[in-house]
Formats: structure tokens, sequence, C-alpha cells
């Protein structure tokens, strides 16, 4: 008879499915850069909406990237696959896939206060699945995430801020989200900790 427990979900076929998911929203990100004909503008006017798209599109990059690396931070902590981390995980993918939509929207539409808006909700959704998702990990294994309730509030709160910001002032909504990033990429000190003493699990739950 087959070996049933090689058809079981295990954390590492869980994060290689995200994994590929994830590089797909990137991918797709990237595919809808596009550069204008000569008849539709100017040079100037060309180089000067791309760097505005290139931006968009860098933070867009880093902040799918973020998730990436923290996901990854998350899942190590995971030792078994329950149903509900199945559909958390779920959630948060389809939140992130909504990134590339609020990107492409801003390519149509420029750097706009509704354009803007609808780009802060596609952060907002993913940071509300990924505090979902951190919840049921940390009641499952009774391990703290490694970005703790502090940062994840503080993020979800600005990126709501930027969505009602961005009706008044489109670029300082964006310089919100980009400040979110910020906070993302420094890595959590239990990270930094765990690298130098050469340890894969936290050693006290």
């Amino acid at each position: 008879m087959p070996d049933e427990s090689n058809d079981r979900l295990t954390p590492s076929r869980l994060e290689a499915f995200s994994d590929g998911v994830i590089a797909v929203i990137i991918t797709i990100m990237v595919l809808e850069l596009r550069v204008p004909s000569p008849a539709e503008m100017s040079t100037a006017d060309a180089i000067r909406l791309d760097l505005k798209m290139i931006a968009v599109y860098l933070l867009s990059f880093i902040q799918t990237g973020i998730y990436w690396v923290n996901h990854h931070y998350l899942l190590d902590d995971v030792e078994r696959v329950s149903h509900s981390l199945l559909w958390s995980n779920l959630a948060l993918l389809f939140c992130m896939s909504l990134i590339p939509f609020g990107t492409l929207w801003i390519a149509n539409r420029g750097v706009a206060p509704a354009p803007v808006a609808v780009y802060a909700v596609c952060f907002v959704a993913p940071a509300i699945a990924w505090m979902a998702l951190s919840t049921v990990i940390c009641s499952q294994t009774g391990i703290r995430p490694a970005n703790g309730p502090v940062i994840q509030t503080v993020s979800a709160v600005l990126n709501v801020g930027a969505i009602f910001v961005a009706l008044r002032s489109p670029w300082t909504a964006l310089a919100m989200i980009g400040f979110v990033a910020f906070l993302w990429l420094l890595p959590p000190r239990r990270i930094v900790e765990l690298t130098h003493t050469g340890h894969s699990h936290p050693p006290t739950r």
C-alpha cells in the first residue's frame, strides 16, 4: 500500500506552494510595466512617467518581498499544518494577489487620489490577513511571532490611514506605505539572535 504520510501536507509543502504564488504575484507586476510609444508622449514625459511607475513598482516589490521573508520566519515555527492554518495562509495569499491590481490601477490612472486609495486598500487587506495567520500559528505553536503585535498593529493603522490621506495627498499616502515597508525591512531581534547562535527554532516556548 502507498505510504499515506507522503501525501500529508507538511509545512515545507505549504511553504513551497506559498513561494510559488508569491513568485507569480511579482511576475505579474513586472509584466504590467510598459514602454510608452513615441506617438503617445514626448521622451521627457515618458521618462517622468516611467520614474513614477518604477517607484510605485519598487514599493510593491519591496512590500511583496517583505511578506515573503517574514512568511518564511513565521512558518519556520510550524511543525504541523492544521485546517485553520491552511485557510488563513490562503487568505493571506489571496490578499497579496491584490497588490498587482492596485499597482496596475496607478499605472493606468496615475498618482491620483482614487488610484492611490485603492492601492492602500490592497495593502490593508494582506496586513489584516497576516495578523490572522500570525494569531493562528501563535495559538498552535505557543511561540510569539518574530514580529510582534506592536509592529503589526502600527502597520495596519498606517495602511488604513493612507486610504484617507490619499484623498488629500496621494504622495503622502505613498510615503506612509513606504514607511511601513521600512519598519518591516529591519530584521526582528529574535531572528538576529537565532542567526548568531545557529539555532533554527527558539530555545523556549
